[in-house]
């Protein structure tokens, strides 16, 4: 159905200056070969075991499982079912299964049903699934991952068993 055209044969000869089917003279430098595109490294785990106090940073993806004390940035997020974070998360994406004690900045935050959050929530788009408690207020902002992102002037809100998308 598809065949290379005759043009481009023709082209590709006068270029390579070799025929066909023919091999690249000894002295001459081998075709580059394109390197495969790198593959996405899986996300890093934090097992239930483990308690970290300090702060953690990590251009890549991280699922937290057991607890840290401290500052947490990552490009995805996810806080397990039997996480907690006491601290601010800040990340492109977050999800939010367990509990998170301090500020969330996220482009995209979503909190599930067994999420705890009691914090403030910075972020340009939000879901808030049914079941989810969430005490602080929540703040949109274009850039919510910005250094100088100030702490939101709006009065603090509860909310439990929202469902909120903007």
């Amino acid at each position: 159905m598809f065949s290379k055209s005759k043009i481009n044969e023709q082209g590709e000869k006068a270029a390579d200056g070799d025929k066909p089917g023919e091999k690249p003279a000894a002295g001459a430098p081998a075709p580059a070969a394109k390197a495969p595109p790198k593959a996405k490294p899986p996300a890093s785990v934090l097992s239930m075991d483990l308690h970290i106090q300090g702060n953690i940073r990590t251009s890549g993806d991280i699922q937290i499982e057991g607890q840290i004390e401290g500052d947490v940035r990552a490009h995805l997020l996810t806080v397990g079912e039997s996480a907690t974070v006491k601290g601010e998360i800040v990340a492109d994406d977050v999800v939010v299964n367990g509990r998170v004690i301090g500020r969330v900045r996220g482009l995209k935050v979503r909190l599930t049903a067994t999420a705890r959050v009691e914090g403030d929530i910075i972020h340009k788009t939000i879901a808030i699934e049914s079941g989810a408690h969430f005490e602080g207020s929540v703040q949109r902002q274009e850039d919510p991952l910005a250094k100088g992102s100030a702490k939101p002037a709006a009065a603090p809100a509860a909310a439990s068993a929202v469902s909120e998308k903007s």
